[in-house]
């Protein structure tokens, strides 16, 4: 038998990080104190389960990313690592229980974000209104910003999120259009325009989104969809690296340079774009605290 056989590489074997890449341990007084409450009293944060790179920076300056309507999506992107499947009944003292950990988490600026609720009339949105209203109540000196899903584009549903009025309304549009059928299987790039697009026009002073790269798409596709989102009048952008969360997802098919995500940052602040935040680490709560200026 010939042992000296090379063996064949997988098709879809994960591409080596690149040194960019690498992640510090969060460290500092503050985040221990943080980390030792989130323990002590079970809190649930997606910066602990989602293993942000950025936790230690982002909890240092009291900032911090709470997940509503459990952790079961309706919805099966090709890039999410949060499970598909039949959702938990909604728990009715959730909005009270955010607004507690924000409290004992003494948080300035709280980013709040959901799975997406097909399966509810309202699609989640009567709860997500009332955990504004909680946090607001209990917390009366910390800024939001609320990450929403589409609604399916209801704007009845969009309504409840702007009667409260987060100081930031964020949703992501993930990926440029040519790619959304297959990142985003039931989402429209169109109807999240639109989203965007409605939120800005009925009242809500700031609003933002985020796209992934490293999927496939082309330096122009990434323009293009820049412009799109500055003509449906978004402020903040931001630019991160797609990275697998497991073998079943999306596989990379590019590490992005930093050289390339400066120029994408600079051209976005050519577009007028208020904040864009573009390199491989940012996620979609990085450096929230600042897009409410």
């Amino acid at each position: 038998m010939n042992t000296d056989v090379a063996p064949v590489k997988s098709k879809t074997e994960r591409k080596p990080k690149p040194k960019w890449l690498r992640v510090k341990l969060p460290t500092g007084k503050k985040y221990t104190e943080l980390r030792s409450l989130v323990d002590k009293y079970d809190l649930h944060t997606i910066c602990t389960s989602g293993s942000c790179p950025n936790m230690g920076e982002c909890w240092s300056e009291g900032t911090a990313t709470f997940m509503i309507l459990g952790n079961v999506c309706t919805r099966s992107c090709g890039f999410c690592g949060v499970k598909t499947g039949r959702p938990e009944t909604v728990d009715w003292d959730e909005p009270e229980k955010v607004a507690r950990s924000i409290k004992l988490m003494q948080i300035k600026h709280a980013v709040v974000t959901s799975v997406d609720r097909d399966d509810l009339k309202d699609m989640g949105s009567i709860i997500w209104a009332e955990t504004v209203k909680a946090i607001r109540r209990m917390n009366p000196d910390t800024t939001l910003e609320t990450l929403i899903p589409d609604f399916q584009g209801n704007e009845r549903n969009i309504d409840r999120i702007i009667e409260v009025a987060p100081e930031v309304v964020s949703h992501n549009m993930e990926t440029v259009r040519r790619l959304t059928r297959e990142v985003r299987i039931q989402a429209k790039y169109d109807r999240s325009l639109a989203v965007l697009k409605y939120l800005k026009d009925n009242g809500i002073r700031r609003t933002k989104s985020g796209i992934m790269l490293g999927l496939g798409e082309q330096e122009e596709e990434v323009i293009q969809t820049l412009k799109d989102l500055r003509e449906a009048g978004v402020d903040v952008v931001t630019i991160g690296q797609y990275l697998q969360p497991s073998k079943k997802h999306l596989p990379v098919k590019q590490f992005i340079t930093p050289d390339q995500f400066k120029k994408y940052e600079q051209i976005g602040l050519e577009l007028g774009f208020r904040h864009v935040e573009s390199s491989a680490l940012v996620r979609s709560s990085y450096k929230a605290q600042k897009h409410i200026n």
